[in-house]
């Protein structure tokens, strides 16, 4: 067996296929919006077909909205181009078991043109770009990600019924760090936790949160592309695994006007022998390795928030005093800063608190590494710690809006070099769809303050 419980070699699958105890293979790409879309292939099929020919999915999957309508404005896929195919190749190394499915493994893949080669938009490929570019200098990032979600009593179908409004939430006040609150989910929590662990995560722990029926799963950091896999995995199977239980859950950054979903992202950098490298001697127990990696998170930020922003939604949770952050700041253990340094020694790492729940984890973190090899490069100097109430700071700040951090974006050589022209000006694309489709709607808010009174 392999040594991560839940994970398999392609060798057991054969194994567990012939006896009859896994049918169904689920073949899986990650989207623009961190979702994962594929195929559900019988097993046998998997084993003869896939495994040594790859499976093929319409390239549209990379150029549709939320609601999976088709849109204009992309290179890549489009009906002038005819809406081909592209090929799912199967990363082996990701095969694992879907206990929360019976008779049920999936592995994830990369996305390839037909003819042969990557496609540099899909969120994998952007991720496996930047990371390749820290091996150059024989770097490798370790991540892990915080995702909080709000459970209610709900199902989804009711959920959908009521138009997400008047739901009923799991708790019914602030549980953070609540044992009592936290028991009266329990039943739910210890699925997800242990059905995780079974699909290969490692689980740390779970605790309340803020808002009535809030809860995060903490999840232990690893090596940047397999957090990434799992963090997908994790928000498709806790959803599920809740709509077996005859609830629902959303990972959505501001579900109504107390604390949002976040999901903070917390990054450190090794060297090839596994060594940690942001640790040293100078202020703070820094590297000067550290001191430029956090100098160019800093520096970038604001150009880079869209791929950790990417919704009309995301940019709800930036406001003052509420755990999630306005200014572009740093600070040690400091939670009011956009960047935090926690740690020390082996553990020293950077916490990146802009993401909220509804982050496409592969383009957030590739974000961070490519930041952080900005201020590499460029040797830039960090500027001081921030001490005190960032909130209350003239610090720069988080863009608040979408249309700004895409207009940032656009105009961002930083990201025009790291990323390359065509995938920048793809996910500016989907700002622009989103953007639209936002500014064509009528709101409950506008009818409510309208309807009558106006």
């Amino acid at each position: 067996m392999t040594d991560a419980k839940g994970m398999l070699t392609i060798d057991e699958l054969r194994e567990l296929s012939d006896s009859g105890a896994v049918d169904t293979v689920l073949v899986a790409m990650t989207d623009m919006q961190g979702r994962l879309q594929g195929k559900r292939c019988a097993a046998r099929y998997f084993l003869d077909e896939v495994v040594p020919h790859a499976a093929e999915a319409c390239d549209y999957l990379l150029a549709v909205d939320v609601d999976m309508n088709t849109v204009a404005g992309y290179e890549m896929s489009s009906w002038e181009r005819g809406y081909g195919d592209f090929v799912l190749r199967p990363d082996l190394s990701t095969l694992r078991h879907v206990p929360w499915h019976e008779g049920t493994v999936l592995v994830l893949c990369d996305v390839e043109r037909v003819q042969g080669g990557d496609v540099p938009a899909s969120p994998r490929q952007v991720l496996r770009r930047q990371l390749d570019r820290l091996a150059e200098r024989g770097l490798a990032a370790y991540v892990g990600t915080e995702l909080e979600f709000i459970v209610f009593g709900d199902t989804y179908e009711q959920a959908w019924q009521r138009g997400y409004r008047e739901l009923t939430p799991a708790n019914q006040y602030n549980v953070d760090y609540s044992m009592l609150g936290t028991a009266r989910l329990e039943p739910l929590l210890r699925r997800i936790r242990n059905d995780m662990a079974g699909a290969g995560l490692y689980v740390e722990s779970a605790k309340g949160e803020c808002n009535p029926g809030q809860h995060e799963i903490a999840f232990r950091y690893t090596e940047a592309l397999s957090t990434c896999d799992n963090h997908s995995i994790y928000k498709t199977g806790a959803k599920e695994i809740a709509a077996q239980e005859g609830r629902s859950l959303t990972f959505m950054a501001k579900y109504n006007e107390r604390e949002g979903n976040s999901c903070h992202i917390h990054i450190s950098l090794r060297a090839g022998d596994g060594d940690a490298v942001l640790a040293g001697g100078r202020p703070g127990g820094f590297s000067e390795l550290m001191e430029h990696f956090l100098a160019g998170q800093l520096a970038c930020l604001r150009e880079l928030t869209y791929f950790l922003a990417p919704n009309i939604n995301s940019y709800k949770r930036f406001a003052p005093g509420s755990f999630a952050p306005t200014a572009v700041a740093w600070g040690t253990d400091n939670r009011t800063c956009a960047l935090r340094v926690v740690g020390h020694g082996e553990s020293l790492r950077v916490e990146n608190r802009v993401p909220g729940g509804d982050v496409n984890p592969y383009l957030a973190v590739a974000a961070l590494v490519a930041a952080g090899l900005h201020g590499i490069e460029n040797e830039l100097p960090l500027e001081p710690e921030f001490i005190g109430n960032a909130y209350d700071s003239d610090k720069p700040t988080v863009p608040s809006t979408l249309r700004e951090a895409a207009g940032l974006l656009a105009e961002s050589k930083v990201a025009r070099k790291a990323f390359g022209d065509d995938v920048i000006e793809h996910y500016l694309n989907a700002a622009r769809v989103e953007l639209a489709a936002f500014d064509a709607a009528v709101t409950d808010w506008e009818r409510i303050r309208g309807f009558e009174r106006l």
